[in-house]
């Protein structure tokens, strides 16, 4: 189960304009500038590699949490599978969000 929480940070985050979706991603990360990059458990398994490696390759903080629905719907998006968190505040209380109820 999701915590309302955390939807409720991802849905403020995306409202500062502090959130952005999709393949950009990638370019945030390789440039280091996401924070937190979050990837939907139910994403696809190629989508979930390519993520996770590019992540660990650049040294960026990443969870799989909730789905896609969930996390889409949290930010006013459709089918969005990777989310990426530009703002360190905001990425330090989702992820501690997070922890406490995992």
């Amino acid at each position: 189960m999701t915590d309302r929480k955390v939807l409720s940070m991802l849905s403020l985050c995306q409202r500062a304009g502090k959130m952005v979706t999709g393949e950009i991603v990638g370019k945030l990360i390789s440039g280091g500038n996401a924070e937190l990059v979050l990837i939907a458990e139910d994403a696809s398994d190629n989508t979930k590699k390519k993520f996770i490696n590019k992540c660990k390759h650049y040294n960026a903080a990443y969870v799989i949490y909730s789905t896609k629905a969930e996390l889409s719907a949290a930010i006013g998006k459709y089918d969005r599978s990777v989310f990426a968190v530009t703002d360190k505040s905001f990425a330090d209380k989702i992820v501690s969000e997070i922890n406490i109820n995992a």
